[in-house]
Order: C-alpha cells, then structure tokens, then sequence
C-alpha cells in the first residue's frame, strides 16, 4: 500500500507539473525561434577557442533532432535522449572546426548500450588521431562501460575520492514464476520445436536459467569482454593477462588503486581538470574556458551530406523498438509504417541506395513477415545496406536477412534466429483471487482456443506447436535465402541462439563489422555514387506534435523516478512481467530483456 500511495503521489504530481512544463515550453519555444534556434535560418556561433563537451549523461538513441535540446530544462533533463546520429555528425564536424580547440568527455552517468559506446568511442578515435586535438575524460566514479569509452581519451581523471568499477560483467535475470504462481496464473510457453536457446518465456515458467540460457550467456559474456579487453589493453598500454588479474583479484578498490594500477592518469577534481584543460589547449590564464554543450554545437552546423543541390540521395531508414503489427510510435516499429516507409524509399528515383539501421529485439511475427517483404522487393531494385545497432535479434534479424549487406559491431547483439507463443491461463487467478468464473456458448470446437479463462487442452497446445514450428521452418527459410545458406545450415546457428556481432560474422549471418557510418560508404559504393544528399527516413514529426505526444509519457517517467528512486525500477520489472498476459499469438523476440553491467 505504501508503495501504491507513493506512485500515485508521483503521479498526481506528474500531472500538476504538465501545466508548467507547457508554459515554459513555450516561452523557450518564443525564444528559441527569435534567434533561430529550431529555424535553421539563423545558425548558432561557436567562439574561437572552444572547447566541445559531451556531457553524455541522457539515453543515446540511435535518432534524434537538434531540437531535442530545444527542452533541456532542469528536472525534465532525463525525459530527454541524445541521437546518435547528431552525436557522431557533432565529432565530424569537430575535426575540422577551427572553432573547436578539443573535446571535454564528461562521462558521470553515461546511458549507452555496448555497440552505441564502440561506434561513438571509434569516432572520438578518429577525432583524435586525424585532428591531433586532445580529448580529456572525467568523471567522479567510472562503470566498466564508461570506462570503455573512457580509454578513447588522451588522459583519464578520477574524482579522488571516486572509484572504477572494475570486477567483469554479468548478466542477471528477474524470474516471476512464484509470482505468477501466487496469483495462480499459469503461462504456457510454447517454443519451437528445436529452439532450445528461444528461452523468453523461462523468465514466466522457471526459476532460474535453462543449461541452453546458461551456454549462450557464457559465450556472449565472454565475446563482449575480449572486445573490452582488446580496446583497454591498446589504449592504456596494459598487457590483457594483467588486466584480467586486476579484474579476478578486484585489485581496484579505491580512486588510488585505480592511479597505481595505471587504469587512470590522475585523481582530480574538476575544477583542477578545467586547469588542465586550459594548459592543454593553450587557454591563456586570464580568460574563461569557452565550452560548446553538445545541443548548442550541433545547432551551429549543416552537415554536409544533408545539404540541399545534390540530385542523387541516400535514404537511411531506422528501425528502433520493439516490433509491432500497425503504427510506429516511440519505442515501437509498426510493421505498417514502416514497410510503407521502405516502399516509398524503392519508388523515389532520386534515392540510389538504402541504409536500414535496425536496433529491436524482435516482436511480432507476422509483422515481421511485412517489412521483410519490403526489404526483398527494395533489393531488387537498390542496393539495401543493414546496419545493426546494439541489438538485431529474432525479428529485428528477421528484417535484415535479404538486405544487400549486412554490418554489426563487435558487440551486437544479433541472431535469435526461432520463434515462440505464449498464452497466459487466468482461470485460477479469476477464480480464487477474484471470486470470478466464466461460461458460455460456441459454435464450433476450436472457437475458444486461445481465450485466456482456461488451460489449452493438449491438442490446442499440439496445434500452436504446429504454427511455432511453422513460422520457424519459414524464418529459417527467409535467413537461408537472404544470406546463401541451406536451411539446415539456419538451423545449426539458429534454435534461438543469440550471438555478437563478431560471432555472427564468423558464422556467416554478417557480412561486415562496422557502424552506421561504415554501412553508408559501403551502400553509395554499390550504387555507384560519391556527390549524394543523405536523408533520413521516417519524416520525423513536427516539433510540437512530438512534444505533445511525449509530454505525458516523460513526466510520468520523471515523477515516477523522482518519487520512487530505486522502486521505480521493480514497476518497471513489474510492467514487463503483465506483459505475458497480452503477448499472445508467434512471436519472433529475443529470448530475454538482456540487461549486462
């Protein structure tokens, strides 16, 4: 009840606060406009001397808008995301900047996932090697993840009395069959035939991992640690048998272990780091750091390939979410939009190539089955590039298998070539928890098959097991076809099993391993064309239509952690856990919500 009170609270204030959001939203709005910032008739003026600072403490998607900063307002900061798209686009464009004098990698509670951390970390790489301008990283305590991204840097400062979290990953899962017990809920998961590694549903029906859940985790665990390991070891000069000692003996313990050990070059606190800033990047003593935020910098320039008089164009398409029969919205790719989006793309004569940036766990099966439709029709007529994100698994491999091409980072998350369905029975929880039953009438036998006020009988569950096998024997056909297989070539790496970019390219399911940028090169090198005009697809919405679409859903968020703090976190897991209720039918999905640290 406590907690009940507690979100409520959240949520009546939540509301309250809309009315505010607005004005202010509106009055920044009215000022933005009057100097051009969402304009674009007015760029914004970087001052000589500058120093760029990425403060990368928002979630980084794969899309976004330069008005996405348009709203960077105190508490409501967090609602906002970081494109990475902008991201990258900001550290090319910085490379050449004479404005620009070198980069601060402000690196305090950074939100990425490991392939969106590798492709910024190689670009800041680049930033650094062909400009020999200097980039700087800070925080007050480093997680393994930032500190990846960390190692990119000239120096590395530490807080001194911060720390590096340096003990290995792993991964770790929320089983809710007790809970679903209790509530006498009984999911019946229904996976392939040979999909043994299609483990989704284990998180509903067991207690702990399957031995096949078990295998996969080691091995992708271990793919992402030599990636690590490899980026570490070159950048700090630490030999990878020593770092591994570090990590099994916990050898860090503190900001001054981390200094001895040689993972940091100083401990530092910010204000000293601002002074070796100004040395550094020879700031005279008597003037201020002049600091670039990320939003205002990337308002200050049009890139280059998205700049108007160029005849022939290169659509990049993203695929982000979950995936879904019907409309796209935030977090969700509607198998509707966004074939339609595709389609589009194959018709306009002016675009020569396709870049689908794909970055879901999978979904619906069937829809799914829509836009891979698109894909293969769009290849026979350009050349279709995927360039996979931090995940492209299940589905979201679904709809890359007859691209052109196909591009992971080391660290993706791909494969999960299976499927599976899953029908909760409620009987007992309507019944003894509410005291409700059912009863009713039908006119032929199978007409109630899938209701949810009681069990499957065994030959209900017999037929589903025929669709899961079904659509299972045509996925594997769809990926046989797309990459040059046989089917039973599928199958050997398919039965649900997830795998890295890198393995995944050693198996054969990607072609090449790299990051959006890389799978555009290689699209217009297909196509023939250097001189293009890139555009990105979907058409984004109109900056106040988005904001009143997002308006509720992030203040509910805000107040939501605002309120709850950690608790947040188990409604969350709480939310996922109802979602078995609803996720009826053949799903093509990750085994799992795979959360590494």
């Amino acid at each position: 009840m406590r907690q009940f009170l507690k979100f409520m609270f959240a949520s009546m204030v939540g509301t309250f606060l809309i009315g505010f959001v607005l004005i202010m939203i509106l009055i920044g709005s009215l000022a933005a406009l009057g100097s051009g910032f969402s304009s674009g008739n007015k760029p914004t003026t970087i001052s000589d001397n500058s120093i760029l600072h990425l403060r990368l403490d928002q979630g980084i998607v794969d899309r976004g808008s330069k008005d996405d900063f348009l709203f960077d307002l105190g508490p409501f900061r967090d609602a906002n995301t970081i494109g990475l798209n902008i991201l990258l686009a900001s550290l090319d464009h910085a490379r050449t900047d004479d404005h620009i004098e070198g980069i601060f990698l402000d690196l305090t509670g950074m939100q990425a996932g490991f392939a969106t951390m590798r492709e910024v970390r190689e670009k800041l790489l680049a930033f650094k090697q062909e400009s020999g301008k200097p980039v700087i990283a800070y925080s007050d305590s480093y997680t393994q993840g930032t500190y990846y991204m960390a190692t990119a840097a000239d120096a590395i400062y530490l807080q001194p009395k911060g720390d590096v979290d340096y003990r290995g990953l792993r991964s770790e899962y929320m089983f809710y069959k007790g809970m679903f017990e209790k509530l006498d809920i009984d999911v019946q998961f229904i996976r392939g035939s040979n999909n043994r590694f299609k483990s989704f549903g284990e998180v509903f029906t067991e207690e702990k991992m399957s031995e096949a859940n078990r295998e996969q985790n080691r091995v992708l665990l271990a793919g992402l640690w030599a990636e690590h390991l490899q980026a570490v070891s070159t950048n700090r000069k630490i030999d990878k048998d020593r770092l591994n000692l570090i990590v099994d003996s916990l050898l860090v313990r503190n900001a001054e272990s981390a200094l001895e050990l040689g993972l940091v070059d100083g401990l530092k606190y910010r204000d000293e780091v601002l002074d070796i800033l100004r040395e550094r990047m020879d700031v005279p003593a008597d003037q201020e750091l002049k600091f670039a935020e990320l939003g205002k910098y990337a308002r200050s320039f049009t890139p280059g390939y998205s700049k108007g008089g160029k005849k022939e164009k290169l659509a990049v398409i993203y695929a982000e979410g979950s995936i879904a029969s019907g409309e796209s919205e935030d977090g969700v790719i509607g198998g509707t939009s966004l074939s339609e989006t595709i389609r589009e793309a194959r018709e306009d004569t002016m675009i020569k190539a396709i870049v689908l940036r794909v970055n879901s766990p999978g979904g619906s099966g069937l829809a799914s089955e829509v836009i891979w439709r698109e894909v293969e029709l769009a290849k026979k007529d350009k050349p279709v590039v995927v360039s996979m994100g931090d995940v492209a698994a299940s589905g979201g491999y679904y709809i890359s298998a007859p691209a052109t091409k196909i591009f992971a980072e080391p660290t993706t998350i791909t494969g999960s070539i299976g499927v599976f369905g899953m029908i909760p029975n409620m009987q007992g929880f309507f019944k003894n928890k509410l005291g409700i039953t059912f009863d009713g009438e039908k006119t032929h036998k199978y007409a109630d098959m899938m209701t949810l006020s009681r069990p499957l009988t065994e030959e209900e569950k017999n037929i589903i097991q025929g669709y899961v096998d079904e659509f299972y024997e045509g996925f594997k056909e769809r990926v046989a076809e797309g990459r040059n297989m046989s089917v039973a070539e599928v199958d050997s790496i398919g039965q649900g099993r997830v795998w890295t970019g890198t393995d995944a390219k050693r198996i054969g399911l990607v072609d090449e391993l790299g990051g959006l940028e890389a799978a555009i090169t290689e699209a217009a090198k297909l196509a023939g064309i250097a001189d293009y005009k890139r555009v990105e697809l979907p058409e984004q919405k109109d900056l106040f239509e988005q904001i009143m679409t997002d308006l509720n859903g992030q203040m509910s968020t805000w107040a939501a952690t605002r309120f709850l703090g950690e608790d947040a976190q188990l409604l969350k897991q709480f939310t996922k856990a109802k979602q078995a209720r609803e996720q009826t039918g053949i799903l093509a999905r990750m085994p799992y919500d795979l959360e590494i640290r």
